[in-house]
């Protein structure tokens, strides 16, 4: 009785409270969600591309997790904030368009080419070991029928690569277990969907040999058509439009292309726009303005809005009704993340790769996303009776309770293995760093050469060094000087803004000297600069002399290198590099710097390069590039004399660069023939891409210029073995 009269004593307090004229209830602000004005629906969005990072950064949790929460807890299953409109089915498929073609465009082809069994045998493992383990648990454990675990299986066998963007910030596109799992996500999403249409024909009317005839005829045609069309438009516009806006437009125009010729096909989109990047691939290097610009725009916006899509198609509360979806979605988690790792460990256990390389395969693999959701959706069309479907609500809640899961084990994967890679790397960059003294200086002048010599530097420059470049323009002292410095500022500072498109720092000065060669050797000291690359002059009009006013009196006055370069069209779209290397080149002080330097642009532009020279430099050339540049598509051709120069241009075509290495007086490898090259050029070089490369003169620079040691014992003893054999070589 105490405790009830106490009780309504309470009560009565708390209505006498409700009716002071303080106390007034809270407002009702429901009416206003979801929002559904445009400019606020945006506003929400990028707060949470802003945020997401920053409160997961102070969790430590990956990034991309945190996108996917946000998506859960504004979507409609959530607190309602927001409502998936079309603004995210269209930007969720850009980024998730954008996932797929920035995989292709940052592959490594040439490790993909040498590496294809490998490409192969981790993707048939990455899709049939799920796909069995589904399919089987599925029907003992589940209780479902034979079409739904085949469907299941599917769904399992593939995945999407949520996590790649984590691979991109780390700076391991190109690491070979990315390239490795890029590529089985293909191979395996290639064969669910093939499979999925296998099940969708035996339930149609049409599932009989026409059908796969139609099929097959289709991804034929498909394919024809991008490997046909796709080079070809992009040689031509790269070729005659320099614009970045319209290039940057122009990719995305090739990707949406082939996205839709795909759905045309009975494929994924995502499927096409992984082969337009693959396609693109050559004509859009990894170190590019423009590729710069492609990875800006999808990770600041396209493809956080993927993510947050995702997010707001999952429904937790499900999983508080109890019942069946429980163990439905546990049973999904389990077999989607244990197939994928069992297949991942496995092929690294079978490549001999460290443990490491299994952890980033495992991340990058095990997350499903778009092609789960595509998947089930066909499966939701499909009736096995009047009125009963082969996906019921239980699949459908499991899979994207699934998707939610297998995306935040994904990405805390990925991260760690990414970074534990970095820390290994880091190592060795470090000692490069200390070791190697590259900084390019470009002195410019003229408006039409600048650019290409930015971009030319920008393919040699190593970037884990980090280091910027500089540009110079000189200025005469005379009446006209004012003008002069105010045109080479601005010049300047075009080059500044092309080079941060690039992320590439870089520091400028406009110089006043008397003798234009002069002031650049006063400033390359000033700047401790390692070599210069300069324009070699195009137009008759700027000097009548093939090497213009000052460039003898320069490269006779410094024993640092000097590179000449003449591009007849953009660097991107050149598909040779050919190498005229003298004799003795090899016991020159700076054979290391200049090989190097080429063998990086090559590497980065994804092209041929040929060396001519005679058997024992070859030889030499052979065992640099197997040790420190493994992955360059490197030929070797005899050439005994100089005097063969004439006969090499019967071999260029207007998208090859030709290269030739000379000397200075009263080094080793010089010869007299050097002093007709200009009139060989002229004569059968005319119209064609030229440089020209002073080597390093003095002795003491090779045996102080060293490299990262690589990553294997036996190659580390074989390359010291080989830079031992070579400066004794020199001595002798």
């Amino acid at each position: 009785m105490e405790y009830f009269s106490y009780f309504c004593i309470v009560k009565e307090r708390d209505c006498n409270l409700s009716s002071h004229p303080l106390s007034k209830p809270m407002p009702d602000i429901s009416p206003y969600f979801p929002i559904t004005d445009p400019t606020l629906i945006f506003l929400v969005v990028l707060c949470i591309i802003l945020l997401a990072p920053i409160i997961m950064g102070k969790l430590r949790i990956p990034h991309i997790v945190g996108m996917v929460l946000a998506g859960v807890i504004v979507g409609s299953h959530g607190l309602n904030v927001l409502e998936r409109d079309d603004s995210f089915e269209l930007f969720g498929k850009v980024g998730m368009y954008y996932i797929m073609f920035l995989a292709g465009l940052e592959m490594d082809m040439e490790s993909m080419k040498k590496s294809k069994g490998r490409f192969l045998t981790f993707g048939l493992m990455t899709a049939l070991v799920p796909f069995i383990m589904t399919y089987f648990m599925a029907i003992w454990l589940m209780g479902y029928s034979q079409v739904a675990a085949l469907l299941l299986g599917c769904i399992m066998a593939s995945n999407t690569l949520v996590a790649y963007p984590i691979v991109g910030r780390y700076g391991l596109q190109q690491h070979p277990a990315s390239a490795l799992s890029v590529g089985s996500t293909m191979i395996a999403l290639f064969l669910s969907l093939t499979a999925i249409a296998a099940i969708a024909g035996a339930f149609g009317a049409d599932g009989g040999w026409a059908f796969w005839l139609i099929f097959l005829v289709k991804i034929i045609v498909f394919c024809a058509i991008l490997i046909l069309l796709i080079p070809r438009a992009a040689r031509w516009f790269l070729h005659r439009y320099s614009d970045s806006v319209m290039q940057f437009i122009f990719t995305l125009s090739m990707m949406f292309f082939s996205a839709a010729l795909a759905d045309i096909a009975g494929l994924e989109g995502i499927l096409g726009a992984f082969l337009a990047g693959l396609i693109l691939n050559r004509y859009i290097p990894r170190l590019s303005p423009l590729m710069n610009r492609i990875e800006f725009i999808g990770n600041a916006l396209f493809i956080p809005y993927f993510l947050i899509g995702v997010g707001m198609l999952i429904n937790v509360r499900v999983l508080f009704h109890g019942g069946e979806i429980i163990w439905v979605v546990l049973f999904m988690v389990f077999v989607g993340t244990a197939g994928k790792a069992l297949a991942a460990y496995m092929a690294s256990f079978h490549f001999r790769m460290p443990i490491q390389y299994g952890h980033l395969m495992c991340g990058l693999t095990s997350a499903h996303a778009a092609g789960a959701i595509a998947m089930v959706m066909v499966g939701m069309r499909l009736e096995t009776s009047p009125g009963h479907y082969l996906v019921d609500n239980d699949m459908l809640n499991g899979v994207v309770i699934m998707i939610l899961f297998t995306c935040v084990i994904s990405s805390i994967i990925t991260e760690r293995a990414a970074k534990q890679i970095v820390i290994d790397t880091n190592a060795r960059a470090m000692k490069e760093k200390e070791q190697d003294d590259e900084k390019i200086l470009l002195p410019v002048k003229y408006p039409d050469l600048a650019e290409s010599l930015l971009n030319v530097a920008i393919m040699m420059r190593n970037p884990r060094l980090n280091r910027g470049l500089v540009a110079l323009n000189v200025v005469y002292d005379d009446h006209n000087r004012q003008d002069n410095q105010e045109r080479g500022r601005q010049l300047l500072a075009k080059l500044v803004k092309s080079a941060s498109a690039a992320d590439v720092r870089m520091q400028t000065q406009v110089r006043i000297a008397a003798n234009i060669a002069n002031g650049i050797k006063h400033a390359f000291k000033e700047y401790d600069a390692s070599e210069i690359i300069m324009g070699l002059h195009i137009h008759k009009e700027i000097s009548p002399k093939f090497w213009g006013d000052f460039a003898q009196s320069l490269y006779n006055g410094l024993n640092r290198q000097i590179i000449f370069v003449r591009l007849k069209q953009p660097i991107n779209t050149l598909r040779c590099i050919r190498v005229a290397v003298p004799s003795r080149a090899e016991f020159e002080a700076g054979f290391i710097r200049w090989l190097e330097r080429l063998l990086r642009m090559a590497g980065n532009l994804d092209c041929r390069i040929v060396f001519y020279a005679r058997h024992d430099c070859n030889e030499l050339i052979s065992d640099f590039v197997r040790h420190r540049h493994p992955n360059a598509r490197a030929e070797y051709k005899l050439m005994e004399h100089w005097n063969e120069l004439p006969h090499l241009a019967e071999e260029m075509n207007d998208d090859h660069l030709m290269v030739f290495i000379t000397s200075r007086k009263g080094n080793i490898s010089y010869k007299t023939a050097f002093e007709k090259l200009p009139i060989e050029i002229e004569r059968f070089y005319s119209g064609k891409s030229l440089m020209i490369v002073f080597p390093d003169q003095f002795g003491e620079r090779m045996d102080s210029m060293t490299f990262a040691e690589p990553q294997h014992q036996e190659e580390k003893s074989a390359y010291e073995l080989f830079l031992d054999w070579l400066r004794r070589k020199r001595v002798t």
